[in-house]
């Protein structure tokens, strides 16, 4: 397996101003028949399961996870991809589906042998990690669903007033890093990017890796969100789930995201405050590693 370590990301800041844990190296990784990707992964003791964790809507796997690969990685091994169209993640002339992320990641966990996985969705990570389970269920061995439900848009005439203005924008769009003129307020309500509560330090930061997204595929990311649908079997998932609601969402609504979890059978549901943007909260990575491991305790009972 040839891989391309392609830096050193360790941050020197924190929102509150304290120096922030190390995250693991990017490196690039080649998936025959689909294409290049960044990814950042660490080994976890041993014996550990591995768990793949999915970023949400605009963000990297760097800037969803940074308050994550620490405390996870004490207990697990780490798998964090970009996803197709953001960041490092795969380019293709292919439009955006979710479904294509789903196939990316598992072609990925195939590649690195570390199956089956515990899959941790953010946003549109989520429902990149339902389809996962969905699409390759043997890789697949629990779910963490966090920000997130079985439906992104309120509403069929809200759905398609979104879609619609997503998929023009992406036919008249140059591709390229042009991720800057995207409106505040969507990318404050729906990507999960830690911007906005940690001044320059971490503003510069999450601009930068905000630079490399393909705008065409971001903004096509988009109408797939809109469009995206799983309640007619999201009550088929089998492996153990544990829910993480953000009680303040203003993108995702945190009733929806009740009502996912209780359609899930066996569901455990967890509380995070904040709003859409609270995976750069500094207790955010506890969290995730609580439910993490609740989830890996259910399986080693099954």
């Amino acid at each position: 397996m040839s891989t391309e370590v392609i830096g050193d990301a360790a941050l020197d800041f924190d929102t509150v101003g304290e120096v922030a844990p190390r995250m693991p190296d990017a490196e690039r990784l080649h998936l025959p028949g689909r294409g290049t990707l960044t990814v950042r992964r660490e080994h976890g003791p041993p014996g550990s399961p591995t768990v793949l964790l999915l970023h949400g809507w605009v963000a990297t796997g760097a800037l969803n996870w940074f308050r994550a690969f620490g405390p996870l990685h004490a207990h697990f091994g780490v798998v964090a991809p970009d996803l197709r169209g953001h960041g490092g993640g795969i380019r293709s002339r292919k439009r955006f589906t979710i479904a294509d992320c789903a196939d990316d990641t598992a072609a990925l966990v195939e590649k690195l042998e570390c199956g089956p996985v515990i899959a941790v969705g953010y946003s549109m990570g989520g429902a990149v990690a339902q389809q996962l389970w969905r699409r390759h269920p043997d890789l697949v061995g629990g779910l963490v669903l966090a920000a997130t439900g079985t439906e992104y848009v309120r509403g069929n005439r809200e759905r398609y007033v979104w879609s619609a203005i997503a998929s023009a924008l992406a036919g008249t769009t140059r591709l390229g890093s042009a991720v800057s003129w995207l409106p505040a307020g969507v990318a404050r309500r729906i990507a999960a990017m830690p911007v906005g509560r940690g001044g320059a330090g971490l503003a510069q930061w999450a601009r930068k890796e905000m630079s490399s997204h393909n705008m065409r595929m971001l903004l096509e990311a988009g109408h797939a969100i809109a469009t995206y649908s799983s309640k007619a079997w999201i009550h088929e998932i089998d492996v153990p789930t544990s829910v993480i609601i953000t009680e303040e969402d203003a993108a995702v609504s945190p009733l929806g995201q009740f009502r996912m979890a209780m359609a899930i059978p066996k569901a455990h549901i967890n509380r995070l405050e904040g709003g859409h943007v609270a995976a750069a909260f500094p207790d955010f990575g506890r969290k995730i590693t609580d439910s993490c491991l609740d989830v890996q305790r259910r399986r080693s009972l099954s």
